[in-house]
């Protein structure tokens, strides 16, 4: 295999504070925190095996489907030389323990070892770092297989049904590479089929419902108690992704239950999210949510405030909004934040105070925001050993319901135009839609058979 060394005149370079020109910069900047990640290019160099060599120098190629690759890649989550996955694992019928015709997938088998039980200790969960670098290891010995699946059968996945020359230009634009490219389906995630259906989804639900009412953004906090309580001695939730992604995922399901079957903002007509993951580790949910009964201006105070509640009529709702709801500080508090650019902040920290919420034309309300001479509140924080005095001017506007629920950072916002949703919709559409509207797990592409071709228009925003 290749390397740097071996080619003198290639050198790997790294700029951090770059980011290419006309791309988003928050896909390009800097993590803040240590992640362990695969970059897997191409198939230049075919499988991700490993070599062992022998004493008398000769070598031997080792499959990552071998039932020894696991401990002899990872010896010391796996001592005593137990096998990892092959293709030979047959499943096991529960009831009376006999063996099916069908075999054990490499998704499965990874989950079944990573599970916690009781009275018994499980090594590969107890390891910080190297536990993450296996399971980004195993994730890519996953997609590997899926992506071989794919590969030989695109006959089953009728990919010749849209292997054109259309297709193949719009990929790459070279005309040589027609009838060589293996066609993604669109239920392997992230592939172009995936995401130009969820973004069918998301043009499909404006046009039934037309603009939504609100965009909440659900950020997971690291130190809530179902965390910290089933993270073992001595570990952080930066080792535990499992147990990280697991505790928000229940969160989630509360408060999508909230949302439709409580209805604390009222019946929902329609409602879609993505969830992604920040780059100091955490998962986060972008959602938009469409109401029956359409909210309206004056409806904006009872459901989205911006301001510091009464430390002494509500002290748990203050303890959550002044720990999780308080922008930066940035500017002269803190020049060297992540929002600040060209010496202002991108966010538009601090706001104008206002006696009163209004809406204006770009789109986005002006949410009120009182001055603590005429009745708002301030507030002390510390925040990387300083201390700050905040008021309304620094809140990000939330719902006093969802955060004192969670206690987390949960940012609620009304959209008052359609020119604000636009750009919204086509975000979440772009980042891949876990959409829910129908019984059965069924989206509107599917329901209600109203397609749009996307590859007429340049820019297709509804």
């Amino acid at each position: 295999m290749d390397t740097l060394d071996s080619q003198p005149h290639l050198k790997l370079v790294i700029h951090a504070d770059k980011t290419p020109a006309g791309e988003h910069p928050g896909r390009f900047n800097a993590p803040t925190t240590n992640e362990v990640a695969a970059l897997i290019v191409d198939e230049v160099h075919g499988n991700r095996d490993i070599i062992l060599r022998h004493r008398d120098e000769d070598v031997t190629f080792v499959s990552e489907l071998h039932r020894c690759y696991d401990c002899l890649q990872y010896p010391l989550l796996f001592p005593h030389g137990e096998d990892g996955y092959h293709l030979e694992i047959q499943k096991v019928d529960p009831t009376i323990l006999t063996l099916l015709d069908k075999k054990v997938s490499c998704k499965a088998f990874y989950a079944y070892r990573l599970m916690v039980r009781e009275n018994d200790f499980n090594l590969l969960l107890r390891c910080h770092s190297l536990t993450n670098q296996f399971l980004v290891d195993m994730y890519c010995k996953v997609e590997s297989e899926r992506l071989k699946y794919i590969r030989s059968h695109q006959d089953q996945l009728r990919a010749t049904e849209y292997v054109n020359l259309e297709d193949a230009m719009r990929q790459d634009g070279d005309a040589a590479n027609v009838g060589k490219r293996i066609i993604l389906p669109s239920t392997f995630i992230g592939s172009p089929q995936y995401m130009n259906k969820r973004m069918q989804d998301a043009m499909t639900y404006l046009g039934k419902f037309g603009k939504p009412d609100l965009f909440i953004t659900f950020t997971c906090n690291p130190t809530w108690p179902e965390i910290k309580e089933n993270v073992f001695a001595g570990q952080l939730p930066e080792h535990r992704h499992d147990i990280v992604a697991r505790v928000f995922h229940a969160k989630l399901k509360k408060m999508l239950f909230l949302l439709k079957v409580l209805h604390i903002f009222g019946p929902q007509s329609a409602w879609m999210y993505t969830v992604e993951w920040q780059k100091r580790g955490l998962p986060h949910v972008h959602m938009l949510a469409w109401c029956q009964d359409r909210i309206h201006p004056v409806d904006i105070d009872r459901i989205v405030s911006a301001e510091l509640p009464d430390q002494n009529a509500d002290p748990q709702l203050h303890s959550s909004v002044t720990k999780h709801m308080i922008h930066g500080p940035c500017g002269d508090f803190n020049p060297r934040s992540p929002c600040m650019k060209n010496k202002r902040c991108s966010k538009r920290y601090p706001r104008d105070y206002c006696g009163q919420t209004c809406t204006t034309n770009d789109g986005y309300p002006i949410y009120r925001r009182r001055d603590p001479g005429l009745g708002g509140h301030t507030a002390t924080i510390r925040q990387r050993l300083k201390t700050f005095d905040v008021d309304n001017a620094w809140i990000v506007p939330f719902n006093p319901l969802l955060s004192k629920t969670f206690n987390a950072h949960i940012n609620v916002e009304y959209c008052s135009l359609l020119r604000a949703e636009r750009r919204i919709a086509i975000a979440c559409a772009s980042s891949g839609i876990a959409a829910t509207l129908l019984q059965g797990g069924r989206t509107v592409h599917s329901a209600f058979k109203l397609p749009m071709d996307i590859r007429k228009k340049d820019n297709p925003i509804c």
